[in-house]
């Protein structure tokens, strides 16, 4: 796995990089969560998520937003961080420019930029979005939804209420042509404490199923 440092909007930011060995292979980035909070690129779930994809034959990215590790620059309440993503976004595709499969994937505020970020970049495909704070901020942005994707939530979550997930869900869901579907994990806190397994077959039989295609 590769370390790279790539210029950013407020400086250079720092990421973990791994080609697939096929070419043309589908591409997914990994967003972490919220930087002021201990989020990293090296948070468990977001490592699970980046070798989940990457074990699915995905180029995969994670990176640190401006402000955590090496990356430069502050925190910027989201607004910063959805530009650090979408640089990085840049970037992969300039890397993998015989892809049209793109991905996006992010955990609890993580999964806030992702949903941002699907709705500016129709180049996105599919997301998994991993206990998005539906509770803490405002998804109404994604109206309409433009992909379907994959939404993961813990039943024992102290920090996201997996109840404004499933509003969430069902309210996208409700949109033509959009189907979210929604896991929960019995039993799992905000960190998926022993059930990271959980979430990577999660993540696994998700994108299996999209890549087989209508039944």
């Amino acid at each position: 796995m590769a370390e790279i440092i790539i210029p950013g909007p407020s400086g250079r930011l720092e990421g973990r990089y791994q080609k697939s060995k096929t070419e043309g292979a589908p591409v997914a980035l990994v967003l972490h969560p919220h930087p002021l909070h201990g989020g990293t690129m090296n948070n468990k779930v977001t490592y699970v998520a980046h070798q989940t994809f990457k074990n699915l034959g995905f180029t995969v990215m994670r990176f640190n937003f401006r402000g955590v590790g090496k990356s430069e620059g502050s925190f910027d309440n989201g607004e910063g961080e959805l530009a650090d993503a979408a640089a990085i976004l840049d970037w992969l595709q300039t890397q993998n420019p015989d892809t049209n499969d793109f991905w996006v994937a992010g955990f609890s505020f993580g999964a806030w930029i992702g949903m941002q970020l699907l709705m500016r970049r129709p180049e996105l495909q599919g997301f998994i979005s991993i206990s998005p704070p539906a509770n803490m901020y405002d998804f109404n942005f994604l109206a309409p939804c433009p992909v379907s994707g994959l939404m993961i939530q813990g039943t024992s979550d102290d920090v996201v209420e997996h109840k404004s997930v499933e509003d969430l869900a069902k309210r996208l869901s409700d949109q033509r042509g959009i189907e979210i579907d929604l896991n929960m994990v019995n039993g799992a806190d905000h960190f998926y404490t022993n059930k990271l397994r959980d979430v990577s077959q999660l993540i696994e039989a998700y994108i299996k199923k999209r890549k087989a295609g209508p039944n």
